[in-house]
């Protein structure tokens, strides 16, 4: 992950331009940057032939690229490192949205969709960059600690690089817009914040042997 540039903005494209709720389209990088940031999972969707297929990993960045890594002998990987085009969606879940009317209950969110061909990382200091830049998002500084891969691990594993240049965030905060004349209802109406907490770390029982 890398220090972003404030006031870069992408061109929207027909494939990007948010048009329902349009008002909660984001297209600057630094925003679309955060969120995959902070994401744990992303889902990747690309054709399999003729069959639609999308799979969940987790994402990283470094600068303008969004990173995935995989088996290298994986369909996915093997699909994408040949050209295929991808959709990459990333959402994080702020909150439940509660109405007065069930009609108007919602969601708090922040999304990211992403086109693009991925290139494959194929030079080995890169790709050992890349995959350290993978580990200290999981825990930052583990890279320097933790054993590097192996040649035979190296030549496993592949890591695909998509450039976050065909890409849109999508924001919902807030309270819930109940109509006026609902106002008025007994029922409670707010929002339930939801994230996700790292929970107390459980040692591996073979490292107390």
């Amino acid at each position: 992950m890398t220090t972003e540039t404030s006031g870069t903005r992408l061109a929207p494209t027909p494939r990007t331009r948010t048009v329902r709720m349009h008002e909660r389209g984001q297209y600057d990088a630094a925003a679309i940057h955060a969120i995959i940031d902070e994401a744990p999972v992303c889902h990747i969707g690309f054709l399999d032939g003729t069959t639609p297929v999308v799979i969940p990993t987790v994402p990283w960045r470094v600068g303008n690229e969004l990173l995935i890594h995989g088996a290298s002998s994986s369909r996915m990987i093997r699909r994408l490192q040949d050209g295929g085009e991808s959709c990459v969606t990333v959402t994080l879940i702020d909150g439940w949205v509660l109405a007065r009317s069930a009609f108007h209950h919602s969601v708090n969110y922040r999304s990211v969709v992403l086109f693009g061909r991925p290139r494959l990382v194929s030079e080995e200091r890169e790709k050992r960059a890349a995959l350290d830049a993978l580990v200290d998002k999981i825990e930052p500084g583990r890279s320097a600690r933790a054993r590097p891969a192996n040649a035979q691990e190296l030549k496993a594993t592949a890591v695909l690089a998509f450039p976050i240049a065909e890409a849109s965030a999508k924001v919902r905060s807030g309270p819930p817009s109940d109509d006026p004349e609902d106002m008025g209802l007994p029922v409670w109406a707010g929002v339930v914040p939801l994230s996700l907490v790292a929970g107390e770390p459980v040692p591996d029982p073979a490292a107390q042997r």
